[in-house]
């Protein structure tokens, strides 16, 4: 119940408190440390009571040393009893309960909440970034990123908690109490802690750069790791694992430098402090012997400065690695940070409203389109597909084809232009709405890393199982659907299919998709080469399935292929991002255009022509 009730302080699934997080470090901390400051503000006074207690514990020992020399044995528990349960009560109930709350709301509380609310916020908002943003990147070194962040911000967050009173309460508490017995004892402390302060001053700062070098360097070498690993047919396919050693080893290289340039800081650093609490302790427990040799201190008072002047050596090595841990953390959450406060390029204007389709007619008017200033793909196309309508897009590669069907998604914002849909502007509706009405078969097609069904109910989640089979049935997938099993023994819809579907076909990864549209069952549907990975035996067997699937709704495909398309209502040929001709596939081979030349190119043969 205790456990539980720590557990609960934090809801790491909370909403975000803005759309963006913000830049700068430390407005970022604070972005995310404000969402759990109860928390946080319960461990910074546990800690401070808990150094206090750690503080009051040398006192007590200078104190009891002093009572056992003045006091006759048989006299001793009658005469300090009060102060001896005080300690007693301190000892055994106080300190284990200020600890034992500390731990509780680090281990049960800060550890896994504020971690997962800092990790799911930021995959959320990641989620939401276009798809030019993950294509520009590793995903590896995205995710890595993304899941570091939340670790190394807390971690920090909570050693500065810990480290700020140790500092405060130890410092000043011994600076008070070595007052208190001598003026004198104060100088070794004093000048320690000037050269304490002058010592992480000067290696601090670069500390932290060098943290933020290290880090960066570790998410190249898991981008260049992870892109390999999920590229190893491409790999091996083509005999270049020197060169493939050769990238990830001139990543790795680096990394090792920066790694070592921060290791010689930290040596520089770990030796400068070690000098500075030799030179403290030696000269302490002198002056402090020296006053007792003159009669100004007693012998309680040099059991409590050398306990405490050893207590603060011990600190200080630890103060050093917590401040040196602390600014490594931030150097990470400022590498993540390149990645995570990157504004959305694709957002829903305020208010805006979901997609109503009834009729299903798609209309393109002077639509412009580049990804960068020297790069136009589309330039100024008009485009009328009408409710029902089965248009069919053709051209060379490079004419604009994939990505008018991305601009149709709202995958990318257009430069000029405008696409409706029975009327409303998609980019005045909720992109997800947008998407929930058209149904995508893509030329690469990728599945889930999980198991068939899973991937099946993305297109329907509450799709039930006779469904899902009839889906199968229908994409031609119910022949080969039961035979899977994969390593865990799962078997049929059960089975995993691997990363991006490797463990299928890429014809069996196209039925699996083409079952997926067919679950969705959306008003527009868009065949992006949907049977480009099929044979031409599996690709007859599933065109009375497409054309099924296309009944009754708005469809435009494209495909290289010219005979999968040829049945079409009217085809749409595209050149240099311009329609250069429309019309039916008879009209289009008599006219002697680029169609016609395309058309001669190519074998045709798979579907029989009027």
């Amino acid at each position: 119940m205790i456990f539980r009730r720590f557990e609960n302080l934090i809801d790491p699934f909370q909403e975000a408190p803005t759309p963006l997080p913000p830049r700068g470090v430390l407005r970022f901390y604070c972005y995310y440390l404000y969402q759990a400051w109860p928390v946080l503000l319960a461990l910074v006074t546990v800690g401070f009571f808990a150094a206090l207690i750690e503080v009051a514990l040398f006192d007590f020992l200078g104190r009891l040393i002093d009572m056992v020399q003045a006091a006759p044995g048989a006299d001793f528990f009658r005469r300090h009893a009060n102060e001896l349960i005080w300690m007693a009560v301190v000892t055994l109930l106080l300190r284990p309960l200020a600890f034992g709350l500390h731990d509780l709301l680090v281990h049960q509380s800060l550890t896994p909440s504020l971690t997962n609310l800092i990790r799911w916020q930021n995959h959320r908002y990641l989620l939401r970034q276009s798809l030019n943003f993950f294509q520009s990147d590793f995903s590896g070194r995205v995710a890595q990123r993304m899941m570091q962040t939340g670790n190394s911000l807390r971690d920090s967050a909570v050693q500065a908690v810990d480290a700020l009173w140790h500092v405060f309460i130890y410092a000043g508490s011994a600076l008070l109490l070595f007052a208190q017995a001598d003026i004198r004892l104060v100088i070794p402390l004093a000048l320690w802690i000037i050269g304490y302060i002058a010592t992480l001053i000067h290696f601090v700062p670069r500390v932290r750069q060098r943290s933020a070098d290290a880090s960066a360097s570790r998410s190249k070498v898991m981008g260049r790791v992870v892109d390999g690993y999920t590229n190893i047919l491409t790999l091996k396919l083509f005999a270049h694992s020197r060169d493939e050693e050769g990238y990830a080893r001139a990543a790795m290289g680096e990394m090792v430098e920066n790694v070592r340039g921060q290791a010689r800081l930290i040596s520089g650093m770990n030796i400068a402090l070690t000098c500075l609490s030799s030179a403290l302790i030696a000269g302490t427990v002198g002056l402090a012997l020296w006053l007792w040799s003159n009669g100004r201190i007693s012998v309680g008072d040099i059991a409590l400065a050398s306990g405490l002047v050893i207590r603060i050596n011990n600190m200080s090595q630890w103060i050093m690695w917590v401040v040196n841990g602390i600014f490594e953390n931030v150097g990470t959450v400022q590498d993540g940070m390149q990645t995570i406060v990157q504004p959305l390029a694709v957002t829903d204007r305020p208010g805006a409203r979901t997609l109503d389709v009834k009729r299903g007619e798609v209309r393109l008017e002077q639509v412009h389109f580049q990804y960068g200033p020297e790069r136009p793909v589309i330039d100024g196309l008009d485009l009328i597909v009408r409710p029902g309508e089965k248009v069919g897009l053709v051209g060379p590669s490079g004419a604009g084809k994939s990505t008018l069907m991305s601009l149709l998604l709202r995958l990318y914002d257009l430069s000029g232009g405008r696409i409706l849909i029975d009327g409303q502007d998609i980019a005045s509706v909720t992109q997800e709405s947008l998407r929930a009405q058209i149904g995508v078969v893509t030329q690469d097609t990728s599945l889930l890393h999980r198991s068939i069904r899973e991937n099946l109910l993305y297109g329907r989640p509450e799709a039930s199982e006779a469904e899902l089979l009839e889906a199968l049935r229908q994409a031609r997938a119910d022949g080969f659907v039961p035979t899977l099993r994969d390593a865990q023994g799962h078997t049929g819809l059960d089975a995993q299919v691997g990363e991006r579907g490797i463990k299928l076909s890429g014809g069996q990864r196209q039925r699996i998709a083409i079952a997926r549209v067919l679950l969705k069952n959306a008003p527009i549907l868009i065949l992006d080469e949907a049977t480009s990975a099929l044979d031409s035996e599996v690709e007859a067997a599933i065109q009375e399935s497409l054309e099924t699937l296309m009944q009754g709704k708005t469809v435009i495909a494209i495909a290289h292929r010219l005979s999968t398309i040829a049945r079409l209502d009217r085809l749409v040929v595209l050149d240099q991002g311009r329609i250069v001709e429309s019309g039916t596939h008879a009209e289009l081979v008599a006219s002697g255009g680029l169609y016609a030349r395309l058309w001669q190119h190519q074998t045709g043969g798979f579907v029989g022509l009027d």
